[in-house]
């Protein structure tokens, strides 16, 4: 009997063993086994990302050629360390860092050691490659930036880094992956399918030839080209005019909502983040965190809007059927309420809506706010019905584009305001809401939309970046129109505000002959924090405008920081714009001298220390507590957000 049962004990392990070997070897021996012999040695063959033109077919960037030294830690051998650093252009500490990071990687795994040669670097080190054993170079490809412009917009491509590797497998470490602006966005189209090769290796650890005679090897696949909406002529118009300011313009096709250009001020070079310097140069532009070049002020810049909101009041209280155009609101310098004095500069009198909004009339726009809130007694819920309607035009919330980096900005409704006022809530008590101050808070591409949807009298198109893409069609977000809760009718009289504003205004000297222009002006109080004092800064400079009147082509908002009242900096930006994108030349040489030649790099540069709080007369509006320093009645149970 134990005989029988030692004789089958031999069949079962034999059985086990063998099906063992047959799972692994047969069943199991697919593409992904082959990644895991040590036997077989993994070439990868990198493609050509795809290349970017602007929306006239200008080539903007391409690419040229680099080579990466590769480690497998494993089959290092014992070599001459300070030869090879001083080929490499690394210290022995350099050298040290990197070996270690490719052991903590994969002792088997290819990885990055030295990254971006030069082609002369190259050529000398090829030749002595033999030495080195477990090093070997890998052809990639960079970026090469047919432009100086669009730093913002293009963005930059760079290593991965251990996020990006656990995120997509698709990535080893030393691969390049697309960082910001389109080269992030459109990673996955640009960047193609990597090809591989598998070297058969003896037991020496030399290759003898392809495995499997090749049939597992597979091809790269070159990346699309794409096509983005920008003018880079308009583009680089626009970095031109922002030299020396810090601020954001957003310019916007009404008719398909494609993003004309994407200002960041100040911007830099895209060729500085290439290669081997890309490192030092992004440190170098991170640190400086005072003109922040790096940060997006058109898509990430949040700020009160100032009075190109007065719009958004002017079409609620319309289509609440609050006001009509023709009613005429009394301006006595400005607008009284309880103990309170809101200033005005639009000289005082009789105003309905045209004259309002071309006038900026704080006190007509005041009664429109508290109209709209108090419509049924209840300010509680007029507040959300007024804050449902100004969302409907993009505002207050993400515009689901296809841009990297954004910011919310904030329309607050009655929920907001819980923590400050619980129980009783009156419209006044937000009146700075009426004027675009307060807790209102936009970006400029926010406001770019704004101005697209009314020039479209009451739809718009979420702008984007991407115009086509090679074999493919364009998702339906970017196609398909979004519709206000404003009726179409009510925006005709807003229009017509808008153009009077240019005609006989607040931009009256920066009409462009021939161009019916629309716009807004706005002066946007600056206010910060210094050394616990409350400190009034230089007020910023805001426009909104769009043109032409009838069948608009442009629509855009200009933010300039620090840059006074709204048409003296961003308005002559706006109207240059305009007709640079419309005409293509440019005939107020007047304009563009006095922008060229008015910096504001000394107004950046006065010193941020505490000083008394001192009203900038210049603004377009003001408010003056009459016996209380608050716009609240008790700001101890005031919480929200800064």
């Amino acid at each position: 009997m134990r005989q029988i049962l030692l004789f089958l004990s031999v069949i079962i392990v034999g059985i086990v063993f063998t099906a063992r070997l047959f799972y692994l070897q047969i069943y199991n021996s697919k593409s992904n086994s082959i990644f895991d012999d040590n036997a077989i040695r993994k070439v990868y063959d990198y493609p050509k990302r795809g290349f970017v033109y602007d929306r006239n077919g200008t080539l903007l960037v391409a690419n040229q050629p680099s080579y990466d030294v590769m480690v497998i830690p494993r089959e290092v051998e014992a070599l001459d360390t300070l030869e090879f650093c001083q080929l490499l252009k690394i210290d022995k500490a350099r050298f040290i860092s990197q070996f270690e990071k490719a052991k903590h990687y994969s002792w088997r795994i290819p990885s990055s050691f030295v990254s971006h040669l030069s082609k002369e670097d190259y050529a000398v080190l090829q030749e002595k490659m033999r030495k080195y054993k477990g090093f070997h170079i890998q052809k990639k490809s960079l970026r090469q930036y047919e432009t100086t412009i669009g730093a913002n917009v293009l963005g930059d491509i760079g290593e991965v880094n251990n996020r990006d590797i656990k995120n997509d497998p698709y990535y080893n470490l030393g691969d390049l992956i697309g960082k910001q602006g389109v080269e992030k966005s459109y990673e996955e189209i640009l960047r193609g399918r990597k090809g591989i090769k598998f070297i058969q290796k003896d037991r020496f650890n030399r290759n003898i030839g392809l495995y499997n005679e090749g049939k597992n090897d597979t091809l790269p696949k070159q990346g699309k080209d794409i096509k983005i909406t920008i003018d880079s002529d308009l583009q680089a118009y626009g970095e031109w005019l922002m030299q020396n300011k810090r601020g954001g313009i957003i310019a916007i096709e009404p008719a398909t909502g494609e993003i004309l250009a994407m200002i960041a001020a100040p911007t830099y070079n895209p060729n500085d983040l290439v290669g081997r310097k890309r490192s030092k140069n992004f440190n170098k532009l991170l640190r400086d965190t005072i003109a922040k070049p790096l940060f997006n002020r058109s898509l990430q810049g949040v700020y009160n809007p100032g009075s190109p909101f007065k719009l958004m009041n002017a079409l609620v209280a319309l289509q609440e059927n609050v006001v009509s155009t023709n009613d005429r609101i009394v301006c006595q310098n400005g607008y009284k309420f309880g103990n309170r004095f809101m200033g005005c500069h639009c000289g005082g009198g009789s105003r309905d809506m045209v004259l309002g909004i071309q006038k900026s009339c704080n006190a007509y726009f005041a009664n429109l706010y508290r109209k709209i809130l108090d419509k049924n007694g209840n300010a509680s819920n007029g507040i959300n019905v007024w804050s449902n309607h100004v969302k409907s035009l993009g505002l207050g919330n993400y515009l689901n584009n296809d841009l990297v980096v954004g910011q919310k900005g904030r329309i607050p409704d009655r929920n907001y305001y819980k923590n400050a006022y619980p129980r009783e809530f009156y419209s006044t008590y937000t009146l700075s809401n009426a004027i675009g101050q307060g807790e209102v808070a936009t970006t400029p591409i926010q406001l770019a939309n704004m101005t697209a949807a009314i020039a479209n009298r009451g739809f718009y198109y979420t702008p984007h970046i991407i115009k086509s893409i090679e074999g493919e069609v364009l998702p339906e977000n970017f196609t398909k129109p979004k519709y206000t809760t404003i009726d179409k009718k009510h925006f005709e009289p807003v229009v017509e505000g808008m153009y009077q504003v240019y005609k006989n205004g607040t931009a009256s000297g920066l009409q462009i002959k021939d161009i019916e222009i629309c716009g807004k002006t706005g002066t946007v109080e600056n206010f910060a924090i210094i050394d616990s004092v409350r400190t009034q800064l230089t007020d910023h400079s805001i426009f909104v405008a769009f043109a032409p009147k009838d069948n608009p082509k442009i629509a855009l908002a200009v933010f300039v920081e620090n840059g006074y009242f709204g048409s003296r900096f961003a308005g002559r930006v706006a109207s240059l714009m305009i007709e640079k994108y419309i005409n293509k030349t440019i005939s107020r040489k007047d304009l563009e001298e006095w922008l060229l030649t008015h910096s504001l790099e000394n107004e950046y540069a006065k010193p941020q220390s505490g000083k008394p709080f001192k009203i900038n007369r210049e603004a377009e509006y003001q408010i003056i507590p009459l016996e209380e320093n608050t716009m609240f009645p008790d700001k101890s149970n005031i919480k929200l957000l800064p």
